[in-house]
């Protein structure tokens, strides 16, 4: 049989490439130019993360401010011991990470909260003493008006001290041993000590004792005003009346010429 042959003007078509030929020619082929446009480097260069500790000044101090009042808030209500880091962010209506990112830990938020809240709070009591120098007529009223004067400024103080000083197992009563007790009542136990040496004071008194019943006169009636008020029915009775009771029950124990 012949082969018939191909009508004039037509080719025939293309043998097909062999495996190897197209795979050469893929692999020779150019790859496509991506028409995209690189993105511009930054002017200011690459962005670098934020740097620990790195926030607007302004906005630094009072939410730091904030932070230490609400931590003074809930060691007065609980109790140090009984305070978490996740109850003074809720007080403070932050979330815990932000009271990390400030203080590290309870230990460092609880030694800035006595740096910065209450050791200001017991230079206010001792000025008025530091003034009255060696008179004991003096230290006394300045020390019973410093009191007063102190807890209507800061109405908290009373309930701290009994809480975590006064209390068994306070976290605060090694600190005040140590770091208030130079700052008030041992300063105040010497000048006392002087006053009786130089015979201007009652020679029957025990100078550290005298401090200890002047601390019972003021603290103890301030911290307990809510029961005695109640308990009397003594909401007419303020700090006036209560330093005015106190110079004049000294005054007869101390021999002192005015009590006022």
């Amino acid at each position: 049989m012949k082969t018939p042959r191909p009508r004039s003007g037509t080719r025939p078509p293309p043998a097909p490439a062999s495996a190897s030929t197209q795979v050469a020619t893929a692999v020779a082929r150019p790859a496509k130019t991506s028409t995209k446009t690189p993105a511009k480097k930054s002017a200011t260069g690459p962005s670098r993360p934020r740097a620990p500790g790195r926030r607007p000044t302004a906005e630094s101090a009072d939410l730091r401010a904030t932070l230490l009042d609400a931590a003074l808030a809930c060691f007065v209500r609980r109790g140090i011991a009984a305070s978490s880091l996740r109850d003074i962010a809720a007080e403070a209506g932050v979330t815990p990470a932000l009271v990390h990112y400030y203080f590290g830990d309870k230990a460092q938020l609880q030694q800035a909260v006595v740096a910065e809240r209450l050791l200001p709070v017991v230079a206010q009591m001792r000025a008025p003493v530091a003034q009255a120098g060696g008179d004991v007529a003096g230290l006394v009223a300045g020390f019973v008006q410093g009191i007063g004067g102190v807890v209507a400024r800061h109405p908290w103080l009373p309930t701290l001290w009994v809480r975590e000083i006064l209390c068994e197992g306070g976290a605060l009563r090694g600190m005040m041993i140590d770091r208030i007790g130079p700052m008030l009542p041992q300063m105040m136990s010497a000048h006392f000590a002087e006053a009786q040496r130089s015979g201007r004071l009652n020679p029957d008194l025990d100078p550290r004792l005298l401090v200890v019943s002047l601390v019972g006169l003021t603290m103890f009636p301030l911290a307990s005003a809510p029961i005695w008020r109640q308990l009397f029915g003594a909401d007419d009775l303020d700090f006036d009346d209560l330093r005015r009771h106190t110079l004049v029950l000294l005054d007869r124990g101390l021999e002192l010429d005015h009590a006022q």
